[in-house]
Order: structure tokens, then C-alpha cells, then sequence
């Protein structure tokens, strides 16, 4: 069974293409905020 959670990579290991890493950075960033944005405008519309 493979493991759910991995391990840190070894160290001197490769690291991923500088696109790829960009690519996850901003799309984890775009989600955080649009979660945030969705739970704001949910309490705004439950307050009013």
C-alpha cells in the first residue's frame, strides 16, 4: 500500500521544474483566496 504521506525529500534530491512550482504557488494562493472570499460574502449575507 502506498503511503498517504510522504516523507520529505532527501537532501541534495532534484528539485521540480521552476514553472511547475510557480504553476502550484499561484493555484494554491488563487484557491486560498477564492475560499476566503466565498466564506466572507456567505457571513455577509448571513448578517444582513
Amino acid at each position: 500500500m502506498r503511503a498517504i504521506i510522504e516523507p520529505p525529500p532527501e537532501p541534495g534530491a532534484p528539485l521540480a521544474p521552476l514553472g511547475l512550482r510557480l504553476v502550484w504557488f499561484f493555484g494554491l494562493a488563487l484557491a486560498g483566496a477564492g475560499v476566503t472570499a466565498v466564506a466572507a460574502y456567505g457571513l455577509r449575507a448571513l448578517l444582513r
